[in-house]
């Protein structure tokens, strides 16, 4: 008899892990299909970029003397937070599509599935990610126009721009789950997004800020994000400024990449444990 227990539950055990990995991948090839269809956006994920390196980032190539300490372009410098641009939008609609889901009563129709919260939450994460990761090519294939060499390195570069755009997506998955409107959803991702990508590096130098300013830098996630992009992209320019473009500190010790990666997975964990946790009492 308690070897028959043991078989049945092992049996529902995996009856539920076969359930729960259908549902992440129903949801997930849910979201690469609204990314696939449109493809206006798709060209749009490349025009806006390309307006920010060649007019914002020409015009403050023109403001920053440069050339005296022969530091190279400056577009080259801002090219890790045109990614960081790339991955954020689509990886955060991923967010709003479970806003929208909400309004629908598309959730109410999931929430009678025999899964577990997590797996729904973690499918739309991943296709958020996919979506992200794919606006992200176009955009890193234009790497050459800025003095970034076409290596290898760009590999790792992609995997580092996939956990990027899941954690996004997480975070936006967070703020819908504790927004029941779209119009809350939008307000609140405005007024978070917009001050971490300017206080993550992806502008100005990272390290060596006065007074507050650098402690708000140096708790900022998307800091070590961008850092670990422009540490792992080919080409002297990436970091240069003359030496100026120091990345985020620890006392003493500079964070390596895998660290700095490390906390970026760290915020993605947090933010999908929370959603889910917001998400299984809400709902």
């Amino acid at each position: 008899m308690a070897s028959l227990s043991r078989t049945a539950g092992a049996a529902a055990r995996r009856g539920r892990l076969a359930a729960d990995l259908r549902a992440v991948r129903v949801l997930w090839q849910r979201e690469v299909i609204r990314f696939g269809r449109n493809r206006l956006r798709i060209a749009m994920s490349v025009v806006m970029p390309m307006m920010f390196l060649l007019v914002f980032g020409t015009g403050l190539n023109a403001a920053v003397p440069t050339e005296q300490d022969d530091a190279g372009d400056f577009r080259t410098f801002f090219f890790p937070g045109v990614l960081l641009m790339a991955v954020q939008a689509p990886a955060v609609a991923a967010g709003a599509s479970v806003v929208w889901d909400r309004q629908a009563g598309f959730l109410r129709q999931l929430l009678v599935a025999p899964v577990r919260r997590t797996p729904l939450l973690t499918g739309t994460c991943l296709g958020g990610a996919t979506a992200g990761l794919g606006y992200a090519i176009p955009v890193l294939c234009l790497a050459g126009l800025v003095g970034i060499p076409y290596r290898p390195e760009l590999l790792l570069v992609l995997a580092e721009l996939a956990l990027i755009a899941f954690a996004f997506t997480a975070l936006g998955v967070l703020v819908a789950v504790c927004a029941k409107r779209p119009e809350t959803f939008q307000i609140v991702i405005g007024l978070c997004m917009m001050p971490l990508l300017f206080l993550s590096g992806a502008v100005f130098p990272a390290g060596g800020l006065p007074g507050w300013l650098g402690t708000v830098v140096g708790l900022n996630p998307l800091t070590y994000a961008v850092d670990a992009l422009r540490r792992t992209l080919p080409g002297e320019g990436v970091a240069g400024l003359g030496g100026r473009a120091a990345g985020p500190q620890w006392g003493d010790w500079t964070p390596s990449v895998a660290a700095e990666l490390g906390c970026v997975a760290a915020l993605a964990a947090l933010a999908l444990t929370v959603a889910t946790y917001r998400f299984s009492r809400s709902e």
